[in-house]
């Protein structure tokens, strides 16, 4: 048994996929398929069934990897125990970040960390909140910034900023004139969403919770379209294909002549930002540094946390 194998099971569990965890590992499928049969014949157990299009985890399985993921997080902190004596401040910093967060703060703050810390590069990952746990947990990520609130994982968090949420309409819609819109407003309007998977997506159904649930009749459809990325929804918004909502991070200084951003009624929604990392994680000075980083960054829209 090694730990590289223990890392093939952990992400074939992740991406219930063999050809994806595969690709997450950086080797040929059949490489990771091998390595998995041969701990399951070691073993004496099978870890996965093999379905036509999706692999899922037996139980004995589940303990398996629960396991796996716990030997791959202290074998890190061996490493981690062993830069004790260095410069927490030399070295890498494998850093996470949503996709909601990471186009409106890393240009900066990747300016700052070279500046700031040039000898600690940021190695940069952006993922759905989801995938950037199971990267904690098994020790692909140093830490992360993500959004709360998220599946409790045994994370040492500290908070960033709150975040409010703004509208964004198409600049000859009615609501483009108000200074300040109502949730109730909304419920009327074509509601452009984030897919399945983005954590803002369930931020904005809190906010507009009757587009929850979509009806399969025309209206239903009406009222419901999914984007791919914040930018992408902002564009069918200019075009008028309805309204969204966005965090104020994301709201440009030079808005666009056929968009705008119009504020929520008080008491405006939020959501809070953290940096999360495990707390076998023994460079605590270099998630320092970064929090200092992004302190030193302009965020506009946000209140800072200490």
């Amino acid at each position: 048994m090694t730990l590289t194998e223990l890392r093939y099971i952990v992400a074939v569990a992740r991406e219930r996929h063999f050809g994806r965890a595969a690709e997450a590992c950086f080797v040929s499928q059949p490489t990771l398929s091998v390595a998995i049969k041969k701990l399951e014949e070691e073993l004496d157990v099978k870890i996965f069934e093999r379905g036509a299009n999706e692999v899922t985890m037996t139980p004995l399985g589940e303990d398996i990897v629960r396991q796996a993921q716990s030997v791959i997080e202290q074998a890190s902190a061996i490493k981690d125990i062993a830069k004790r004596g260095k410069d927490p401040l030399d070295g890498p910093l494998r850093l996470g970040i949503i996709y909601t967060i990471g186009p409106y703060l890393l240009p900066e703050l990747v300016r700052h960390c070279i500046d700031l810390y040039p000898r600690m590069p940021l190695m940069l990952q952006e993922n759905f909140t989801q995938k950037l746990l199971d990267m904690l947990r098994t020790g692909e990520l140093d830490c992360a910034i993500m959004a709360e609130p998220f599946p409790d994982a045994g994370l040492a968090v500290a908070p960033l900023y709150d975040e409010s949420f703004v509208v964004a309409v198409p600049a000859v819609h009615p609501l483009a004139k108000k200074e300040r819109i109502s949730a109730e407003e909304l419920k009327a309007e074509t509601m452009l969403l984030l897919g399945n998977g983005h954590c803002f997506r369930d931020h904005v159904l809190e906010v507009c919770p009757e587009f929850a649930r979509f009806s399969t009749d025309a209206e239903g459809i009406r009222k419901s379209f999914e984007g791919s990325s914040l930018e992408t929804i902002k564009h069918m918004v200019a075009s008028g294909m309805g309204v969204t909502v966005v965090p104020a991070l994301s709201v440009p200084d030079d808005v666009p002549p056929h968009l705008r951003y119009v504020p929520f009624e008080d008491p405006a929604p939020t959501r809070r930002v953290v940096l999360a990392w495990r707390r076998t994680f023994t460079r605590y000075e270099a998630v320092a540094a970064l929090r200092n980083a992004v302190y030193a960054c302009k965020l506009s829209g946000v209140k800072l946390l200490s």
